[in-house]
C-alpha cells in the first residue's frame, strides 16, 4: 500500500475519508480526492495521537486509523552503500565502514528506520560522535572531569543521567556509535534492546559493534517524533540536540546530512510488510 498525501485519488482516499470523519475529523467531501480539506484532518489526526505531524498518511497513520491495509515501508537502505557512506565520512578509513556498516543497517532495519531522513541521522549521528565510524568511549575532558580528580568525577552525582555517585561517572561514560552515557541510559537502552540489566553489569558491552549498532538505533527510535518534526523544518541544528542536547559535533553531522541528501534518493525500494 502506498503512502497517500495530497495529490492522491481513488478508492483507498475514499476509505481514508470515511475513517477519519467516522473518528471525527471531517475531511469534507468523502470523494476520493486528497484534498487541502482531506491534509486539514489528517493533520488533526497525527497532532492527536502524537504521529508526526505531516499530513501524508504513511504505515503509523495508517495504523493508528485502524485501516486494514497491508503497508509496506518505502526504504532506501538498498542504496546506502560503503561507496557512499565513504564520502559522507571523508576522513574515515574505508575498511572501518567496511566492518560496522552492516551491523547499523540491520539495526535501523530492525527498527523500522528506514526512510532517507531517518537513515541520514543515524549516519550523521555516527560522523558527529565517532568520525572513526567504530563504536568508541568517551574520552576525557574539562567537562567529565576535575582538575586533579578522578576521571569522569563530574559526572558522578549527574541526576539528570541517573548517576548516584562513585564510580558511576566512569562505568556509565559515553560508549558506541552514539556514546550512551549515564546509568540511567544504559539502564534503559539495555532493557530496549533485549538485555536486560546485563549493560548496567557489564557496560563494556555498549562498544561492542552489534550492540552499539542496536543502542544507536533504540536511541533514534525513542525520539522519532520530535526527530522527524525537526527535519520536516530543516532545522537540522534542533535534530542533533535532540540526540547530543548542545552542539558537540554539529558541523560534522549537517556536512554528512547534507552529502546524504545530495547521494541517497528519496525512494528506492520497499521493506516486507510493516509490523503490527
Amino acid at each position: 500500500m502506498r503512502n497517500l498525501k495530497e495529490g492522491s485519488s481513488g478508492p483507498d482516499v475514499v476509505r481514508l475519508q470515511e475513517r477519519l470523519k467516522q473518528l471525527g475529523f471531517n475531511p469534507g467531501a468523502i470523494d476520493g480526492q486528497f484534498d487541502t480539506g482531506t491534509e486539514a484532518a489528517v493533520l488533526a489526526f497525527q497532532h492527536s495521537k502524537g504521529l508526526l505531524a505531516d499530513g501524508i498518511v504513511g504505515p503509523r497513520t495508517f495504523r493508528a486509523l485502524g485501516l486494514d491495509l497491508e503497508v509496506v515501508i518505502p526504504s532506501v537502505i538498498p542504496a546506502v552503500t560503503v561507496a557512499v557512506v565513504s564520502r559522507m565520512f571523508p576522513v574515515t578509513p574505508i575498511d572501518n565502514i567496511k566492518h560496522n556498516l552492516p551491523f547499523v543497517l540491520d539495526a535501523l532495519v530492525n527498527t523500522e528506520l528506514v526512510d532517507r531522513k531517518m537513515v541520514l541521522m543515524a549516519l550523521s549521528t555516527i560522523r558527529a560522535e565517532t568520525e572513526s565510524f567504530q563504536p568508541v568511549s568517551e574520552g576525557l575532558s574539562r567537562f567529565n572531569s576535575s582538575p586533579g580528580g578522578r576521571p569522569f568525577d563530574l559526572y558522578d552525582f549527574r541526576q539528570d543521567l541517573g548517576n548516584q555517585g562513585p564510580p558511576d561517572g566512569e562505568r556509565y561514560k559515553g560508549r558506541g556509535y552514539i556514546q550512551l552515557t549515564g546509568r540511567f541510559n544504559y539502564g534503559k537502552y539495555g532493557q530496549l534492546i533485549r538485555l536486560g540489566n546485563r549493560l548496567l553489569e557489564e557496560p563494556e558491552l555498549a562498544n561492542q559493534p552489534e550492540i552499539a549498532a542496536s543502542l544507536l538505533a533504540s536511541f533514534l527510535k525513542d525520539k522519532e517524533i520530535p526527530i522527524k518534526q525537526a527535519l520536516l523544518e530543516g532545522d537540522l541544528r534542533r535534530a542533533r540536540r535532540l540526540v547530543n542536547g548542545g552542539a558537540h559535533g554539529v558541523d560534522r553531522f549537517i556536512d554528512s546530512f547534507e552529502t546524504g541528501l545530495k547521494l541517497i534518493p528519496e525512494q528506492l525500494g520497499v521493506t516486507a510488510p510493516a509490523r503490527a
